[in-house]
């Protein structure tokens, strides 16, 4: 308990007559105290200000002030900015902070964070509306990434395929096309039939009229050999065929070329393979250079098919970089979701040579609360 304040007031008049006298509370604890007032002739007066009982407007906003401290504490502060940032949100942070937050902290809170807060000129602090948009998404990204586990493989390629389209992001077209089983891109056809009344094959012909819609038609058209046969000489030889297209890229686009459009869209993945490691021999250089300057669509294409999990690497980081464009950031949730059963362990091992870091980590790192939990846990499964 506070100690009592004692204040001495001494007054001397000559006059009988009742005088007002104006006391303020010299506490170093309330120095905003507002005034007591007096009426009193010649006297001293001695006052005992017990803080207990004290209805001193100071004392009160000091007692409320406590209550705060605990709350306005710069480490909370600091938790629950990072509970708002990165790939997702921490709802338990959120929960346990601002749950029990009073108005004076959430102030502090939005006085402190002006990369969420705009102050506006009405004397007030409000969101700003591009961080609203973006909240929203991070808020979603948990309940998108457990309706995509739990659907069909076959709907969710033919959902995406179909939002792709809508969005002009053929790269998720070039890698469901090239990343899947013969016989899933062809559930993936079925299912785009049922769910929209049309072929893939139509939609991807219909948005695309650009210079890659020749190679994207034939790419989810494609029902690929998957035997374990392969040539040798005929790899060697459209290898030659492929860096001869590259090359001569000033005159045509290869994306164009008849011969780089068969090649990709009809041979095994085992030929392609072929291919890609008999190029370096014909070229000197390897595909990935002689294609640097290259159409991005027909650099994913050879990326997707002779090198999936060093692709799907690249694209997760990317993802999970800070200043990733919000379509860059969903690509996230598609791979983790989509590659989870299949090649993960392949995946997780190509990041890890590729970023030296291994891929829990990162994703610790840099998402947040039940969407970093369920990421973590499709990506240590058995």
């Amino acid at each position: 308990m506070r100690e009592s304040q004692v204040i001495f007031i001494h007054f001397t008049s000559t006059s009988f007559l009742l005088l007002p006298i104006v006391i303020s509370c010299n506490s170093p604890s309330y120095p905003k105290c507002s005034p007591i007032i007096f009426e009193m002739t010649r006297i001293t007066i001695q006052v005992n200000i017990n803080p207990a009982c004290c209805l001193c407007p100071c004392y009160l906003n000091s007692k409320n002030t406590e209550k705060q401290e605990d709350m306005a504490h710069p480490q909370e502060l600091k938790s629950l900015t990072k509970a708002f940032s990165g790939l997702g949100v921490d709802e338990k942070s959120l929960i346990s902070i601002l749950g029990k937050s009073h108005p004076e902290h959430r102030t502090t809170f939005r006085k402190t964070s002006p990369h969420l807060f705009i102050d506006d000129e009405r004397s007030f602090e409000r969101w700003d509306d591009h961080c609203i948009t973006l909240l929203r998404h991070e808020f979603l990204r948990f309940e998108n990434a457990v309706v995509l586990w739990a659907m069909h493989p076959w709907e969710r390629d033919a959902r995406s395929v179909y939002e792709a389209l809508r969005l002009g992001s053929y790269d998720v077209i070039v890698e469901i096309a090239c990343t899947r089983s013969s016989e899933e891109l062809l559930g993936a056809r079925k299912a785009y039939h049922s769910l929209y009344d049309h072929s893939i094959e139509e939609d991807v012909a219909t948005h695309i009229t650009s210079s890659e819609r020749k190679l994207l038609v034939a790419l989810v058209s494609a029902y690929r050999y998957e035997g374990p046969k392969v040539r040798e000489d005929i790899a060697k030889h459209e290898a030659k065929l492929i860096a001869n297209a590259i090359k001569n890229g000033d005159e045509k686009n290869p994306i164009e070329d008849d011969e780089v459009v068969r090649i990709l869209t009809t041979r095994s993945k085992l030929h392609l393979e072929a291919i890609y490691r008999r190029y370096e021999e014909v070229s000197g250089n390897s595909i990935h250079e002689d294609l640097e300057a290259a159409d991005l669509i027909l650099k994913k294409t050879v990326e997707c098919l002779c090198t999936p999990q060093a692709y799907f690497s690249k694209v997760i980081d990317e993802a999970m970089r800070n200043d990733a464009e919000q379509h860059t950031k969903k690509a996230l949730t598609r791979i983790i979701v989509s590659r989870a059963d299949v090649d993960m362990k392949e995946i997780k091992e190509e990041y890890s040579s590729l970023y030296g870091v291994p891929l829990s980590q990162k994703i610790e790192d840099n998402a947040s609360g039940n969407y970093k939990d369920f990421l973590l846990a499709l990506i240590t499964r058995d």
